[in-house]
C-alpha cells in the first residue's frame, strides 16, 4: 500500500493511508488490567502517534459534519413522523464525507484530503445534527400537537430542543472516561463506525464503490418517489399517471371498488414506498417478520371485529381506526420495555457502583497527561446548571410546571441516562422508551391530570438519555482510532446548533397543519404511543371502553412474554419475535410492516447467496434509498405547501 499520505490528493488518495495507521488495528478487545493501566496502554499504543499529531477538529470537518448531518436529520424527521423508526447518521456521513473529499481533490478544490480523524470528528457533528437533535420533535412534541390541537411556537420548540441536547451532552462527560476508558464497554455501533472509516481510508477502491452506490441509490429512490407523488405538482393532468393512482387502479380491479374500500379502510392493500423495503434491510428478518404477523393480526382480525361490532365504521379510515389499535401496541411496547429493562439488573448494579466513581471527578496520580486531552469535568457541570435553568424556566412558562418538578425532572434524567447509557454500551440499544415511560409514571403521581406536564417531563428525560448515548457511541469510534476525546467533544456539541435549527424548521413546515399527524400522511406512530400513555395516567384506566382496557391488559401481558423469552432461553434469543416491532405495527398502516418484511427478506436472501457482496453494498444502496427517497419526500412536502 506504501506510506503514501492521504494528504496527497489524486489517483493515489483513493488507495493512500495515514502512515500512522497503516499498519493499525482498532483496539476492539480492549485492554487488560487496572484502570489506570488500562488508559495508560491506550494513551501510549492508540492515541501517541495519531491523536496528537494528525489534524481532527478542523473547521472544514465541522463544516462537512452539520452540512451532511443537517441535510440527513430531514430523513429522520420524515421517516419518524412516517413510521416511528430512527436511523443513525454517522456511517452514511462517513461514507458521503469520504466520496465527497475525494472528488473535491481530484477536481482541484481541495488541496488535501481529509485524515481519518477529521473524518471522525465530522460523524459526531453530523451525528449530533442529524440524530439526536430531531428524536423529541417526532415523539414528544407531536405528542403535544396530537393533544392540544397545537404546536408551541417557533422559538419555545427551537429552546426545548437545543437545552435538551445540551443536557444530554453534557450529561455522558462524566459517565465516559468510567464506561469506555475503563470498563471498555462495546457501544457496538461506535465499533462499526470506527471499522468503517478504517476501511474507507485502508482501501479508497471499496470507499469510492460504496459511495457510488449510494449516489445510485439515492437518485434511483428520489425518482421513486417523484413518480408516486411529485408528477401533480408539474400538472394536475399528470396525476392519474402516478405509481401511486396506477397501483391503486390495480388493486381497484382486482378487489372491486367495494372491496378495495373496505380493505383500504383497514390498510390491508398493497401501497409502494422504496424507503421502507431500505428500512426493512437494515431492520433484519426477525423483527419485520414479528413486525408483519403483528399487523396482519392487528389489521387483519382485531380491525374487521371491532367494524362488525360497530364500533368504528368500515370508511373511518386510519386516524379513527388507529385510536382502537394503539392501546395494545402501546402497552405491549411500555410493558416490555420497562420489563427488560429491569431484567438487566446486573448492568442496574453496574451501573450504579461506578456512579460513585463517575461523580466524584477524582485525579488518578500519574494521569495528567490524559486528564490534558479529557473533557474537563466543570463543562459538565456548566452544562447541567444552565441546562437546568433553561428547561425549568421553559417547563414553567410553556405549561405553568413548578421549578421543583422541573428540576426533579433533570435529577431523575441523569440516574436514568446513566443506566441508559450503560445499556446502550452493553447491547446497542438505548431504551429511551422505558426511562421516558418511568419518568412518565413518576410525574403521573406527583402531577396528576397535567398531560402537558407529563409528556414535557418525560421529554427531558428522554432527550436526555438519547443525546448522552449518541455522544458516548461517538465517543467510541474515537477511542478505538486514537482521536482526542476534548476535540470531538467539541465537534459533537457544534452539531447541536446546525441540528436545532434544520430539525426545528423541518418539523414546523412538514406539520404546519396539525390535523396532518395521526393520518395517512404522517401517522406519527411513536407520537401516537406518548399521547395515549400520558391521556391513560392522566384520566385512569377506568375512563377508557372496556375493549381498550383489554387491549392494554393483552398488550402488556405479551409485551412481557416476548421480554422473558430470551431471558428464558438465551441460545435462542435471535429467533424470539421482537416486541417492539409487535407494538408497533398495531400504531401504524399494515402495508408498512409488508414493506419492511419485503426488505428483510431481499437483504437475507442476498446475504445467504453473497456474503461478500451483501457486507460491501447492503448499507451502502440502503442508506442511500432512505436519504434519496426521504429527502425527496421532503421536499415535495415544501413545494405543496409553497403551492397551496
Amino acid at each position: 500500500m506504501g506510506r503514501a499520505s492521504e494528504a496527497a490528493c489524486g489517483e493515489k488518495a483513493t488507495e493512500a493511508i495515514d502512515s500512522a495507521y497503516e499498519n493499525f488495528k482498532p483496539p476492539i478487545h480492549g485492554f487488560e488490567g487496572s484502570a489506570e493501566e488500562v488508559e495508560r496502554q491506550w494513551f501510549d499504543q492508540v492515541y501517541l502517534g495519531r491523536g496528537d499529531v494528525l489534524p481532527q477538529l478542523t473547521l472544514r470537518a465541522v463544516l462537512m459534519g452539520s452540512v451532511l448531518g443537517g441535510v440527513l436529520s430531514l430523513t429522520n424527521i420524515y421517516i419518524g413522523l412516517k413510521a416511528g423508526w430512527g436511523f443513525g447518521v454517522a456511517i452514511t456521513a462517513c461514507i458521503l464525507s469520504y466520496a465527497i473529499w475525494t472528488a473535491l481533490c481530484r477536481i482541484g478544490l481541495a488541496k488535501t484530503q481529509m485524515t481519518i480523524l477529521e473524518n471522525n470528528c465530522m460523524q459526531s457533528t453530523a451525528s449530533s445534527a442529524g440524530y439526536s437533535t430531531g428524536g423529541t420533535l417526532i415523539s414528544a412534541f407531536a405528542a403535544y400537537i396530537l393533544l392540544n390541537g397545537h404546536a408551541l411556537s417557533f422559538w419555545l420548540t427551537m429552546a426545548w430542543v437545543f437545552f435538551l441536547a445540551v443536557l444530554g451532552v453534557t450529561m455522558a462527560i462524566p459517565m465516559k472516561r468510567q464506561m469506555i476508558n475503563v470498563e471498555q464497554l462495546r457501544f457496538p455501533s461506535g465499533i462499526a463506525a470506527a471499522e468503517t472509516l478504517h476501511a474507507l481510508h485502508s482501501r479508497g477502491g471499496r470507499g469510492l464503490r460504496a459511495a457510488r452506490a449510494l449516489a445510485v441509490a439515492a437518485a434511483v429512490a428520489a425518482a421513486d418517489k417523484f413518480w408516486a407523488e411529485g408528477l401533480p405538482l408539474l400538472t394536475r393532468k399528470l396525476a392519474p399517471y402516478t405509481s401511486a393512482a396506477l397501483l391503486e387502479k390495480l388493486q381497484k380491479w382486482l378487489l372491486g371498488k367495494g372491496g378495495y374500500a373496505l380493505w383500504h379502510g383497514r390498510t390491508v392493500v398493497f401501497s409502494w414506498d422504496f424507503i421502507f423495503v431500505a428500512a426493512g434491510a437494515l431492520t433484519g428478518l426477525r423483527v419485520c417478520l414479528t413486525m408483519f404477523l403483528s399487523a396482519t393480526l392487528c389489521w387483519g382480525l382485531f380491525v374487521p371485529m371491532l367494524q362488525h361490532r360497530g364500533l368504528i365504521s368500515a370508511a373511518g379510515g386510519f386516524r379513527e381506526t388507529v385510536q382502537w389499535t394503539l392501546w395494545g401496541g402501546t402497552a405491549c411496547m411500555v410493558s416490555a420495555g420497562i420489563l427488560s429493562f429491569l431484567l438487566q439488573w446486573k448492568t442496574l448494579v453496574r451501573a450504579f457502583q461506578s456512579l460513585g466513581r463517575v461523580l466524584s471527578g477524582r485525579r488518578r496520580e500519574g494521569r495528567d497527561d490524559l486528564e490534558a486531552i479529557e473533557t474537563p469535568f466543570s463543562w459538565f457541570a456548566a452544562g447541567q446548571l444552565i441546562s437546568m435553568a433553561a428547561l425549568a424556566w421553559l417547563a414553567h412558562v410553556s405549561f405553568g410546571m413548578p421549578w421543583w418538578q422541573s428540576v426533579l425532572a433533570v435529577i431523575l434524567s441523569f440516574f436514568l441516562a446513566v443506566v441508559a447509557c450503560r445499556v446502550t454500551g452493553e447491547t446497542d440499544t438505548t431504551p429511551i422508551g422505558a426511562m421516558g415511560k418511568v419518568t412518565q409514571l413518576t410525574f403521573g403521581a406527583l402531577n396528576p391530570g397535567n398531560v402537558n406536564v407529563n409528556l414535557m417531563a418525560a421529554n427531558i428525560t428522554a432527550g436526555a438519555a438519547g443525546s448522552s448515548a449518541d455522544l458516548l457511541t461517538d465517543l467510541k469510534s474515537g477511542y478505538l482510532l486514537g482521536a482526542n476525546p476534548r476535540k470531538q467533544f467539541l465537534a459533537q456539541f457544534a452539531g447541536i446548533f446546525v441540528g436545532t435549527l434544520v430539525t426545528v424548521t423541518a418539523f414546523t413546515i412538514l406539520v404546519k397543519d396539525p390535523k396532518m399527524l395521526g393520518g395517512d400522511a404522517f401517522p406519527a406512530p411513536a407520537a401516537q404511543t406518548w399521547a395515549a400513555v400520558a391521556t391513560a395516567l392522566s384520566k385512569g384506566l377506568h375512563a377508557l371502553d372496556p375493549i381498550k382496557r383489554w387491549s392494554i391488559a393483552l398488550g402488556a401481558a405479551l409485551g412481557a412474554i416476548f421480554s422473558l423469552l430470551p431471558a428464558l432461553f438465551p441460545k435462542q434469543a435471535k429467533r424470539m419475535p421482537s416486541a417492539a416491532a409487535a407494538g408497533l405495527a398495531w400504531v401504524f398502516h399494515w402495508y408498512y410492516s409488508l414493506l419492511f418484511l419485503i426488505g428483510a427478506v431481499a437483504g437475507w436472501a442476498v446475504q445467504r447467496r453473497a456474503p461478500e457482496l451483501s457486507e460491501e453494498y447492503t448499507f451502502p444502496v440502503a442508506s442511500g434509498v432512505i436519504a434519496g427517497g426521504s429527502l425527496m419526500g421532503v421536499l415535495l412536502v415544501f413545494l405543496q405547501i409553497l403551492k397551496g
